[in-house]
């Protein structure tokens, strides 16, 4: 398998994304960038970083699989030396290994864990690394979090091993990137629960709030957990009681219909063209019940010419939001992964 890659190496591109927290980018990208240079010069490989203010940075390397391998070593041996460094000065005696996340869009990570978890299990057996996929896709993406973790060896050829499934498992339909947001102010609520973003926040108060419902709150299909058919009329009710979360400077507890006007807010997706038509239905039907599930006005703007995207903008209380963009993930979910209507 692995040789099969160094074989057509000089003849594959790839491109790799990799989830880090700032303090890592710091380490790569070097003082005055000189360490994320050499890397560059080194290996061959592009080595973009996005861009900054959020607590989360994609890491994207692209070239020949040979300059992507190379460019893997560098990081895994950039990570271990800063492991080292900080353990020098720590009574730490065992060494904690490195560990990579991955981003991997959700259509091939079946191809990566296999039937059964087999081809999983092979590649944890074979090169020696700790491998988790995330059950869960990254927020407003249809992609998944790939964890890689050993010595700097077993991840080059744990990564090496990844990049074959990925080759021979193409994604399947149009893949939404995970885009990290950047850092908000915190949003204090009720029992002291403190949450960065307000509709993450939301989108927790509906989850706990169903926790105390009689009946599932999800049927599990696959790796997915969809509503049970039952609870959607719940979501509906919670979202109509508009109870999210007690803004800031307000002592009123966030319970079910303490408030009943909270401030109404707009957020905006960027959703591909040729996933546009899942969201809307045939003749509107599918963008219907999304905002009559809701609560929540949602506009889908014009196809702009030139532009592989449209902007959908969701106005309404947090809670209607959230159980909007709920929604239409779970469409965009089912589209991608074939799982059938929703």
């Amino acid at each position: 398998m692995e040789s099969k890659v160094s074989e057509s190496g000089l003849n594959v591109t790839l491109t790799i994304r990799l989830l880090m927290h700032g303090k890592e980018v710091g380490s790569i990208i070097g003082k005055k960038g000189e360490t994320v240079k050499k890397m560059r010069e080194e290996s061959g490989a592009r080595i973009n970083i996005s861009e900054g203010n959020c607590p989360e940075r994609i890491v994207t390397i692209t070239g020949p699989t040979d300059a992507i391998f190379k460019a893997f070593a560098m990081i895994a041996y950039k990570f271990e030396e800063d492991i080292i460094n900080s353990m020098s000065n720590s009574p730490a005696t065992s060494k904690p290994p490195v560990t990579l996340r991955l981003v991997v869009p959700a259509s091939q990570c079946g191809s990566l864990i296999g039937k059964g978890g087999s081809k999983i299990k092979e590649i944890r057996e074979s090169t020696g690394a700790q491998v988790q996929v995330a059950g869960d896709m990254l927020p407003n993406s249809t992609e998944r979090a790939v964890t890689i973790s050993g010595t700097p060896d077993a991840i080059i050829q744990c990564v090496k091993q990844i990049c074959v499934v990925m080759l021979e498992s193409p994604p399947k339909g149009a893949t939404i990137p995970y885009r990290p947001k950047p850092a908000s102010t915190p949003v204090i609520f009720s029992g002291g629960q403190v949450r960065a973003d307000p509709l993450a926040a939301s989108a927790a108060n509906l989850s706990l709030l169903l926790q105390h419902q009689p009946l599932p709150a999800y049927t599990i299909q696959g790796q997915y957990a969809i509503p049970h058919p039952d609870q959607l009329t719940k979501l509906h009710q919670l979202a109509m009681q508009q109870t999210p979360f007690t803004p800031l400077g307000q002592t009123t507890p966030a319970f079910p219909g303490m408030d009943a006007n909270p401030q109404a807010s707009t957020h905006e997706l960027t959703i591909p063209n040729d996933l546009i038509g899942c969201i809307i239905g045939r003749q509107g039907t599918k963008i219907n019940e999304i905002r009559q599930m809701s609560g929540a006005q949602i506009k889908i703007a014009n196809a702009m010419e030139g532009s592989a995207e449209r902007q959908i903008s969701i106005t309404g209380s947090p809670a209607s939001i959230s159980l909007a963009q709920y929604l239409i993930n779970a469409r965009l979910t089912s589209e991608v992964t074939g799982m059938g209507t929703l």
